[in-house]
């Protein structure tokens, strides 16, 4: 721990990457939890692959990656949100095509671009250490601009993660917010690319507000213990990877994993002492 903390002060690469893991904490925590109390992980898993198919054809055309990735992951958020409003009856199976064709397409245009490209190899797994300046902006700009649109919709989003119908005779346009919450979602999802990529990016979106839900009652309770929880995370699994020559992305979820069943094995035990007390 003590190398990984002088390499901190002295390695700008290390310092880039404790503030992406930072930034991406805050996606985990407050966007995370929304996931969670909806219960569209299986969802969040086909917008984050579907991802794939914007950055191939990105790559091809000779732009940024993660340009291509917005604009799939925004797509991609209307259209699921589309089909779950419209066609519930048959979204896991429409669902799973989307996921499949979106990273199908990826492969395809990348196949076709000439040369190798490792940076797409990193989105597909993440490679915290080579987070460079201008992804920390972009992260920090999509984390500005969730934090925003929480502010000012977190009560209507609410409306739409736990009383859908209520909220319609209120007035509330349910179906509006819950489509802006699946593109901000998206937005979330192209800013943890860079941390755990595209494979592992459901597992930190959820593991953080899932294993908070497990000690906290109240919503914005919850998204700031899975803000701090993804922080120490992401800065455990950072640490642990440094020092043991392990990939970053796939520790840190580790990390998360283990949280989220101890968690679990700790409020069954808190629930049998309860019941064998009475």
């Amino acid at each position: 721990m003590i190398d990984f903390l002088q390499a901190l002060l002295s390695q700008g690469f290390l310092q880039n990457a404790l503030l992406a893991a930072l930034l991406a904490s805050f996606g985990c925590g407050v966007i995370g939890t929304y996931v969670v109390v909806k219960r569209i992980g299986y969802m969040t898993g086909g917008i984050a692959h579907a991802v794939l198919g914007g950055m191939g054809i990105a790559y091809f055309l000779g732009h940024a990656p993660l340009i291509g990735a917005t604009v799939a992951a925004i797509l991609s958020a209307l259209v699921i949100g589309w089909i779950n409003l419209r066609w519930k009856q048959h979204e896991d199976i429409i669902i799973s095509a989307l996921w499949a064709i979106g990273m199908a397409v990826g492969i395809l245009f990348i196949s076709r671009t000439p040369g190798y490209n490792v940076d797409l190899i990193s989105y597909l797994f993440g490679n915290i250490l080579m987070v460079a300046h201008a992804d920390l902006l972009l992260m920090a700009v999509l984390d500005v601009v969730v934090a925003c649109l929480v502010v000012l919709f977190h009560k209507q989003f609410l409306a739409v993660c736990f009383d859908e119908e209520f909220a319609r005779v209120r007035g509330v346009p349910v179906s509006a917010f819950y489509l802006l919450l699946l593109c901000i979602v998206a937005v979330t999802v192209v800013s943890l690319i860079q941390v755990v990529g595209l494979i592992l990016v459901i597992a930190l979106f959820t593991l953080p507000a899932a294993t908070a839900r497990q000690f906290v009652g109240s919503i914005t309770r919850m998204m700031l213990v899975a803000c701090l929880l993804g922080a120490v995370f992401s800065v455990a699994g950072l640490a642990v990877s440094f020092h043991m020559n392990l990939p970053s992305g796939a520790t840190i979820v580790l990390f998360s994993g283990c949280a989220y069943f101890v968690s679990l094995a700790t409020k069954a035990l808190q629930r049998s002492l309860k019941v064998t007390s009475s």
